[in-house]
C-alpha cells in the first residue's frame, strides 16, 4: 500500500507551472517510479507523510541532495515556524516548502479562479495558503532567528533560491463539469464533488470510502465496493459531523472516478 501511495503522490501534478501564481517558483523534478523502501510512521498526518515521499524522491536524483529537513526556527522559547527542506541542486542551495492539498471549486466564494478553491470542509482555502507562504513561511528564511541554523550548514540566505513543491488534487462541482481553468494546472482536476441533494443521481453506482492516506491513490477495482444503500447508511455520520468524505465511485460502464461527498 505504501508503494501505491507513493505512486499516487508522484502522479499528482503541481498546481501551477513555473511561476504562474504569485511568482512562486515550482520545484521541478523528473522522477521515475522507484521501489519505495523507507518505513513511514502511519500515524503522521498527511502533510508530514507526503514530506517523507518528497525526501525519498529527492534522494533518488543524482543532482539533488537534502541538507536538512523540518527545521524548527525558534526565537528564545517562541517557535516562529518551520522550514520544510533545505537542499542543493547541482551545488546551489534551495529553500523548499512542500504542500499537498485537496481543494474544491466553489464559484460563490471570492471573485477569481484562485479564490474559488476552498478546502473540502470549508475551513481553509487556496488563497489563505498562498498568503501564508508568501507572508510567513518563505520570509522565515531571512529572519535573524534563522541565521544560526543556516550558519551551521555554511549557508547564507541571500545566496539561496526559494521554491515551492505545491501538488494538489482539485475537484469541480458535478453540476458544472465543463469548468476551464486559466491560471491553475487543469491536469490537477482529479474528480468532482456532490452534496446530499445530488446522491439520487448515483443510485446504480458502487462506492468505496478510502482511508485518508489512500486519498493519494488512483482509483482501482480491487476494493470492497459498497452498494448505494450501504453507502448512504455509512455516510449519514459524515453529514452529522460536518465532514466531507473522499470516495471512489464505479459507474455501470465500469468507469472509476474520485468524488467528494460534501456536507454543505
Amino acid at each position: 500500500m505504501l508503494q501505491k501511495r507513493y505512486e499516487g503522490f508522484l502522479k499528482t501534478p503541481c498546481l501551477w507551472l513555473d511561476e504562474a501564481v504569485y511568482n512562486l517558483q515550482q520545484f521541478e523534478v523528473n522522477s521515475k517510479v522507484d521501489k519505495f523502501d523507507v518505513e513511514i510512521d502511519d500515524n503522521l498526518r498527511l502533510g508530514k507523510y507526503v514530506e517523507r515521499f518528497v525526501s525519498f524522491e529527492i534522494e533518488q536524483q543524482p543532482n539533488l541532495s537534502v541538507l536538512a529537513e523540518n527545521i524548527q526556527i525558534q526565537d528564545g522559547k517562541t517557535t516562529l515556524g518551520e522550514i520544510d527542506c533545505l537542499l542543493k541542486r547541482n551545488g546551489k542551495p534551495i529553500h523548499l516548502e512542500i504542500i499537498y492539498k485537496f481543494y474544491l471549486y466553489d464559484a460563490s466564494v471570492g471573485d477569481t479562479e484562485i479564490k474559488h478553491f476552498i478546502g473540502p470542509n470549508r475551513k481553509d482555502s487556496l488563497i489563505e495558503k498562498l498568503n501564508k507562504l508568501k507572508e510567513k513561511q518563505l520570509p522565515l528564511l531571512y529572519s535573524n532567528a534563522c541565521k544560526p541554523y543556516l550558519e551551521t550548514l555554511e549557508l547564507e540566505s541571500e545566496n539561496m533560491s526559494q521554491q515551492v513543491y505545491f501538488k494538489a488534487q482539485l475537484f469541480i462541482p458535478f453540476s458544472n463539469l465543463d469548468i476551464k481553468l486559466k491560471t491553475l494546472n487543469t491536469d490537477c482536476i482529479a474528480g468532482f464533488y456532490i452534496n446530499q441533494n445530488d446522491l439520487h443521481q448515483f443510485e446504480g453506482c458502487k462506492f468505496y470510502i478510502p482511508y485518508k492516506k489512500d486519498w493519494l491513490l488512483l482509483p482501482h477495482t480491487h476494493v470492497n465496493w459498497l452498494n448505494f444503500d450501504s453507502f448512504i447508511a455509512k455516510t449519514n455520520d459524515y453529514f452529522e459531523q460536518k465532514f466531507s468524505a473522499l470516495c471512489w465511485v464505479k459507474f455501470n460502464t465500469g468507469e472509476l472516478k474520485k468524488m467528494f461527498l460534501v456536507w454543505w
